[in-house]
């Protein structure tokens, strides 16, 4: 099942019909034919979306969304109103108290399957960030976001012959947002203070197919895939706004509604954009604090560990070798010692910056303990590997470190390397665990031997004969 969708309507007939229909597309369909019933079935199974008519026996879709509010339901299950033919009805009340949509029977078959996928599409992408977030908290990893920002930008876009200053100066009183006007393809780049938060497509039939391009090409452009778009259709089209909303459009609605209602329309996507906005930003800022060694800004175990295995499984399909470093500072503890613990962050931020800038792009290191540094090199073999580490040791030995707090002194350090390497062409190493682990523990073993060897060295540690 694509979803569970709540049908609440006191006629019989229509909830038969949209019951069908629903389940043609393989909905779960629950029926309610008051807000009470419907509320005895929400608390025994919450729907994805529900689909309420204007008017039910015991009150409207104001009195459903009240009920919803004080369930703890509110903004978690959307709402769209199925309105009578005619029937008086103040849509913007509706829109203003939380409502999805609003939608005019008879209702469209293809629009109104377009429009449920396009709901419980933005619905369930914003469950999923706000999960993912919530984990990243409990984890520890993710720090609240400002709740506010920058003004948002909302841009009109339409062609030539479409009159749209008249729409902008409607509605950027009504708005909290800046709104600007231009040529469509001006707005990805537009000069209205960076990339509009949300875009408005004004559609005629006639226009449709330099319209769906344009659509296509903002939800596929990196700056503008997370911008939202609503639709005004200017020609009733079912069709063409059922194929508008599953390219990737959030709204659509006619383009002679009041204005109130597209700023209503406006105004809610844009609050949505800014909370996802907002958790992708916190997520990406707790995903990098977790993986990242705060001092020296390299990567830690706790990524590291994941990029070897990945490694190792690359070097196993590829039979292409890879070497595997450990690299610790020598007599780092005198260092704190005598100057002072400062001087030694000193020493280790400039030490990662040398180990970095002189390896490949495509090289690893991470800092994995105090003073200890793993160098992961894919594709390299013995001889590239001995020859790299062998520059490190020297390149950390013959340049002095400069320590602010000292004055003209500096300082010396040296550094101790274990090295192993796994080449599928090697005799032997096929017998060897490839795991991360395992590498990782042959190059520990590697840099014993070099501190029993005197330091200031690289020592291998040969696959066994």
């Amino acid at each position: 099942m694509h979803g569970k969708i709540l049908v609440i309507d006191a006629i019989a007939t229509n909830r038969i019909m949209l019951r069908v229909k629903l389940e043609a597309s393989h909905y779960e369909v629950m029926q309610a034919n008051s807000i009470g019933a419907a509320m005895t079935a929400v608390a025994e199974s919450v729907p994805d979306m529900i689909m309420c008519a204007d008017m039910l026996p015991d009150g409207n879709p104001r009195r459903l969304l009240a009920r919803l509010r004080k369930a703890g339901l509110q903004g978690k299950v959307p709402v769209i109103v199925m309105a009578a033919s005619g029937a008086p009805l103040d849509r913007q009340s509706l829109f203003e108290a939380g409502v999805e949509d609003v939608l005019d029977r008879p209702i469209d078959d293809v629009l109104l399957l377009a429009r449920t996928r396009s709901v419980l599409r933005a619905y369930a992408s914003a469950s999923e960030w706000t999960l993912r977030d919530d984990t990243s908290r409990a984890l520890g990893l993710a720090e609240p976001s400002a709740k506010f920002g920058p003004r948002q930008q909302v841009c009109i876009l339409a062609e030539p012959d479409i009159r749209i200053d008249e729409l902008r100066d409607t509605i950027a009183p009504l708005m909290s947002a800046h709104v600007a006007a231009c040529a469509p393809y001006q707005g990805i780049y537009s000069d209205v203070g960076g990339v509009p938060d949300a875009f408005v497509l004004p559609v005629n039939r006639d226009k449709a197919a330099n319209m769906l391009g344009l659509l296509a090409t903002l939800r596929s452009h990196a700056v503008t895939r997370h911008s939202a778009i609503v639709i005004l259709q200017m020609d009733t089209d079912p069709r063409l706004g059922a194929q508008m909303l599953d390219m990737g459009a959030n709204d659509l609605m006619a383009f002679d509604r009041v204005p109130a209602e597209l700023a209503s329309r406006l105004e809610t996507l844009m609050t949505r954009k800014r909370m996802s906005d907002a958790l992708r930003d916190t997520l990406r800022s707790g995903v990098e604090a977790a993986v990242t060694d705060p001092l020296t800004g390299l990567h830690n175990r706790r990524y590291a560990m994941p990029y070897l295995s990945r490694i190792a499984d690359r070097a196993k399909k590829s039979k292409k070798p890879f070497a595997v470093m450990v690299a610790d500072m020598d007599h780092f503890k005198q260092i704190n010692d005598t100057h002072g613990h400062a001087a030694g962050d000193a020493v280790l931020i400039e030490t990662a910056r040398r180990l970095h800038e002189n390896l490949r792009s495509v090289d690893l290191v991470a800092r994995i303990g105090g003073e200890e540094f793993l160098i992961v090199m894919p594709g390299a073999g013995l001889c590239n590997a001995r020859k790299a580490a062998q520059r490190l040791c020297r390149m950390i030995r013959d340049t002095p470190f400069e320590i602010p707090g000292l004055g003209t002194q500096v300082l010396t350090a040296t550094i101790s390397i274990g090295l192993t390497v796994c080449d599928p062409d090697q005799k032997n190493t096929h017998t060897l665990p490839m795991t991360a682990e395992a590498m990782l523990d042959r190059a520990d073993k590697a840099l014993y031997g070099a501190k029993a060897e005197g330091r200031d060295r690289v020592t291998l540690l040969r696959p066994a004969a």
